[in-house]
């Protein structure tokens, strides 16, 4: 998977390290363990899915390129718990919400079989973040929104960095950045993700 990943262009080898640390099929049913390495997006159930390894890899390298670290980080939309994983080996403070309990439950029996315990994970509404831990220096989302969250664009830090999909048929990442002079807005690649929903469940 790793090597694959090179040659689809990541070149961030801290980010590289990290997801060649996590162990990807245990984050997915037994009966799709065997394409847990395969690059595509796999059911987890409640109509959600483990996003592919490359665009968990090109969100976090997006997010990394040209800064010391990632900085305390806020994910929306924790799945399964795998991305969370990966953006806990590299950075100490990660906070993950996820509207679905069940989902949220499986989230952290994963990261327990795993020990990884700089994750915190919440039972929340994505769309709101999480106010009581802001701000963040990084936000990542794992859900496509239809436009820019207000709520989560107020929870950047001063130079901080927010990498989502905004679109419903057809979908972009952006990057947003937090400057001095406001907000700046970067789109790329297009992409597909399940939607961003409101209110939890």
């Amino acid at each position: 998977m790793i090597e694959r990943l090179r040659e689809q262009g990541i070149r961030d080898e801290a980010v590289l390290t990290a997801m060649g640390e996590i162990p990807r099929h245990q984050f997915v049913e037994e009966a799709l363990a065997s394409r847990a390495y395969e690059d595509t997006a796999l059911p987890l159930g409640f109509s959600q899915t483990i996003s592919q390894p490359f665009i968990v890899a090109r969100m976090i390298e997006l997010l990394r390129s040209g800064r010391s670290g990632l900085g305390k980080t806020l994910e929306v939309g924790a799945g399964c718990g795998y991305q969370a994983a990966v953006l806990g080996r590299l950075t100490p403070e990660v906070y993950a919400v996820e509207r679905i309990a069940p989902l949220l439950e499986k989230a952290k029996a994963n990261l327990r079989a795993l020990r990884q315990f700089n994750v915190r994970l919440k039972h929340a509404d994505g769309q709101m973040g999480l106010p009581e831990a802001a701000p963040f220096d990084t936000i990542i989302v794992a859900a496509a929104a239809p436009s820019l969250p207000l709520a989560l664009l107020q929870q950047l830090s001063p130079g901080g960095r927010i990498v989502l999909p905004i679109g419903s048929v057809e979908q972009t990442l952006h990057l947003v950045e937090r400057t001095p002079q406001g907000f700046v807005e970067t789109k790329l690649d297009a992409v597909r993700f399940v939607p961003l929903l409101p209110g939890t469940e």
